[in-house]
């Protein structure tokens, strides 16, 4: 049935390519004149007045014009496109844009004929610019690989760090950038910039906004011992000053409390909340990096930001998670946090109550680390 259905699909589109090809042939008597294009035009006959002035990649499109009889290669940009000797008369060509990405851009089409004259035409090819949507440890260190996620990542293609630096590059695909961060690099926004055009990024590199968890200093009522200050060489490297590790067997529903207190406890950082956070927290993330030398498979990590006071039983981020001892950013839409606490967050002028702590099902043997915790904007104003 499958191919029954497959045959009947490529009669129906030879069909129209036919009824096109037809429709145009009707005019295609040899000329001598000079080759001309007058307009490209989608393919499809009931839409021939649609005029193009640009396409996409892989879409048909049809070049109408004069004498256009003797064309032997069609370039888009510096990409060669594939010519069916067919699909050519005096007056169209129909031909499939080349899906590869050029290196070259002129914005334009070039017909070579038999006689090797040429003859060019203003066309666009319609490649995004580059969609950067995230880095996987914003806290990428001087000299370490940084991996940033999106779409339409073509070579050449240079990544910007705040301080006006670029980065080397590692690797490159569609979807996915590896670039060293240079000497130089400051928290800011990345810039990532192709031949078709540049993109900030809607987050921060090392991002030090809004943090409510820091162990530079320690505050709060928890939990001191947990600080790493100078780490040996069995402790994930700083990142940002200070961090917490919690490496230690953690049984089943045991109380552990890992950082957090009241407003006052907390000092000063317990007003970094944004009042727009609390009012609109569908526009924010709640972000921090993690670090996980031991799988974490079991047990739950408990999260209260925001608060004015202690709820025992939410935030819940739950396992798995394995960062294989690298430091990882985790970003969890911040109104997902809040609908978690059952009612509307309120704005608090003297600070918010704090906790972050490990409380549910299964032992877990845990050696995590936790550092930078943020409430920070999903879309950078311009």
């Amino acid at each position: 049935m499958k191919k029954v259905y497959q045959s009947i699909l490529v009669l129906v589109m030879s069909l129209g390519v036919g009824i096109f090809y037809s429709s145009c042939s009707k005019d295609s008597s040899k000329s001598s004149g000079q080759p001309s294009i007058s307009y490209v035009r989608i393919t499809n006959p009931k839409s021939a007045d649609s005029l193009l002035v640009s396409a996409g990649q892989g879409k048909m499109v049809a070049i109408v014009g004069e004498n256009l009889q003797n064309t032997v290669e069609l370039w888009f940009n510096d990409q060669k496109a594939v010519l069916t000797p067919t699909y050519i008369t005096s007056k169209t060509i129909l031909v499939s844009v080349p899906t590869e990405v050029p290196a070259i851009i002129t914005n334009q089409l070039k017909l070579i004929f038999s006689n090797g004259d040429s003859l060019k035409h203003d066309f666009k090819l319609e490649i995004s610019e580059p969609e950067v949507s995230s880095m996987v440890n914003e806290y990428a260190l001087i000299g370490e690989v940084a991996k940033i996620r999106g779409n339409f990542f073509y070579p050449p293609i240079t990544v910007t760090f705040a301080g006006g630096v670029a980065g080397e590059l590692v690797s490159l695909k569609p979807e996915l950038i590896e670039v060293r961060v240079p000497a130089g690099a400051l928290p800011g926004q990345v810039i990532v910039k192709t031949n078709f055009g540049e993109t900030k990024s809607d987050f921060m590199f090392r991002d030090n906004r809004n943090i409510f968890i820091s162990s530079d200093p320690f505050t709060g009522w928890w939990n001191a011992s947990y600080v790493v200050t100078a780490p040996g060489t069995d402790d994930p490297a700083k990142i940002n000053g200070n961090y917490i590790r919690v490496k230690k067997l953690v049984g089943a529903w045991a109380w552990t409390e890992i950082a957090g207190g009241a407003a006052d406890a907390m000092g000063p950082i317990s007003k970094n909340i944004p009042d727009e956070a609390i009012l609109k927290p569908e526009n924010y993330n709640l972000k921090f990096e993690v670090n996980t030398k031991k799988p974490y498979t079991s047990n739950q990590i408990k999260i209260n930001v925001g608060l004015l006071k202690e709820n025992n039983d939410a935030y819940k981020w739950n396992p798995p998670i394995d960062t294989k001892g690298a430091w990882q950013t985790i970003v969890i839409p911040f109104n997902e946090v809040t609908k978690s606490y059952g009612a509307p967050l309120s704005v608090s002028p003297t600070g918010y109550w704090t906790r972050l702590m490990m409380h549910g099902p299964g032992d877990l043997d845990a050696d995590i680390s936790f550092d930078n915790f943020r409430v920070v904007p999903k879309i950078i104003k311009k």
